[in-house]
C-alpha cells in the first residue's frame, strides 16, 4: 500500500513539473521560430543582392543590418542555450524512463507512469 502511495505521489509531482515547464517551453520555441525566419529572411535578402558579390563580407554584413542582427541574435539564443529549453520537458521525461527503466517502469511525455508486466523468469 506504501508502495503505491509513493509511486501516485512520485506521479503527480513528475507530471505537475512538467506541465509546469511547457509555458516556458512554448515561449522559447516561439522566440526561436521568431528569430529563424528573421534570419532566414535577412539571409534570403542577403544573398539576392547584387551588391554582396561587389563588396567586402564586411560591407556586406553593414548593409544588410536587419539579417546581422537577426544572425548575432540567433547566435546569442544557442550560447544561451535556447536548445536546451525548447526541449527541457522531453529532456526530464527522458531521464526519468532511464532511472525508472531499473525498477521495470517507464512514462510518457507528460510524466504519468508506465509499469511494465515482470518478467518471467524460468
Amino acid at each position: 500500500y506504501a508502495f503505491s502511495t509513493d509511486l501516485k505521489a512520485f506521479e503527480r509531482r513528475l507530471t505537475e513539473y512538467i506541465a509546469c515547464l511547457q509555458p516556458a517551453t512554448g515561449r522559447w520555441r516561439m522566440i526561436l521560430i521568431v528569430v529563424s525566419v528573421c534570419t532566414a529572411t535577412g539571409a534570403w535578402n542577403w544573398l539576392i543582392d547584387p551588391e554582396t558579390q561587389k563588396v567586402s563580407f564586411f560591407t556586406s554584413l553593414w548593409n544588410h543590418p536587419f539579417f546581422t542582427i537577426s544572425c548575432i541574435t540567433l547566435i546569442g539564443l544557442f550560447f544561451a542555450g535556447i536548445h536546451k529549453r525548447v526541449v527541457a520537458p522531453s529532456i526530464i521525461a527522458a531521464r526519468c524512463r532511464t532511472v525508472l527503466a531499473e525498477y521495470n517502469m517507464s512514462c510518457d511525455d507528460t510524466g504519468k507512469l508506465i509499469l511494465k508486466p515482470r518478467p518471467h523468469v524460468q
